[in-house]
């Protein structure tokens, strides 16, 4: 019988040939091409996240009043009668602006002692209406009244309050017997800075002193926590220039009396009056003494 022929395969074409030793390792050793590369510490290496553009700052440009005030402002320090007129006249507001003042302290931050509070009743006030809330009863809260208090709290307030209906006030002031009632309102005065505190002098037992001390015009001088500097009002440009001044050297006054017993360096480094809104005016200190 015609037809194909049976092929024979041998066993070593049967077998696919098995790679030497030397080739299997080459093969372990080598990566795959779409495989990610391990990071020396162990793991996969981590992705490189594009960097985002920066774009250029913007700058903050001023408005053209208050260009024109910086214009009639020289680069050094003026006495403190004329620092004070020129800040009324280039205050750029329409309002009746307050006067502010910047001091710089030769202290250090990282100090405790160096750390300055105190609280000064201006000779003139600050010119802002100052509502004072008292909580007291009997003879106290009557005179606390006939001082000036705006508001008398009682225990129909402190409910209000707790209901977080806080009227319009500026401080609060309490006797040591009515403290443990404002707990339930502490969380709304407290943020606020109102929360009474022996600390602050807003816990006495005669509150009508502590009324007569805001409606005066009681502020506070402290240093910043980040840098030794001091900021306050001491009027408004409204104020008569006697007035301001007699504020000023109050502050310095104070200031010198705060001054810590061991300092290296100018305790005073530098003073700045500035409006609201307006340029700001060095003075020289000299003329503050």
């Amino acid at each position: 019988m015609g037809g194909r022929k049976t092929k024979l395969i041998s066993a070593e074409e049967e077998t696919p040939k098995a790679k030497s030793p030397e080739k299997l390792s080459k093969a372990k050793s080598q990566p795959k091409a779409d495989a990610p590369l391990e990071h020396a510490s162990g793991g996969k290496a981590p992705e490189k996240k594009a960097k985002r553009p920066v774009g250029p700052r913007i700058k903050k440009v001023r408005g053209k009043k208050y260009q024109e005030a910086k214009k009639r402002v020289e680069p050094r320090a003026y006495a403190a009668e004329e620092a004070i007129k020129l800040v009324k006249e280039t205050s750029t507001t329409e309002f009746d602006a307050a006067v502010d003042v910047h001091i710089n302290l030769g202290l250090e931050k990282d100090k405790p002692e160096h750390q300055l509070r105190s609280f000064l009743a201006l000779p003139h006030g600050t010119g802002k209406t100052v509502k004072v809330l008292v909580f007291a009863e009997g003879e106290p809260a009557k005179k606390a009244q006939e001082a000036g208090a705006d508001l008398i709290g009682d225990e129909a307030l402190i409910e209000s309050i707790a209901q977080g209906k806080l009227p319009d006030i500026d401080a609060v002031v309490a006797t040591p017997a009515f403290m443990p009632r404002l707990a339930p309102i502490a969380r709304f005065l407290g943020p606020k800075g109102l929360m009474p505190t022996p600390k602050t002098g807003t816990v006495v037992e005669d509150p009508a002193l502590m009324v007569k001390e805001f409606k005066q015009g009681r502020i506070e001088i402290r240093t910043e926590a980040a840098a030794p500097i001091v900021h306050l009002s001491i009027g408004r440009v409204s104020s008569p220039d006697a007035e301001l001044l007699a504020n000023l050297k109050a502050v310095v006054a104070e200031l010198n009396r705060l001054k810590p017993a061991k300092i290296s360096g100018v305790y005073l480094q530098s003073l700045f009056l500035a409006p609201t809104m307006g340029p700001s005016i060095k003075v020289d200190l000299a003329t503050l003494s």
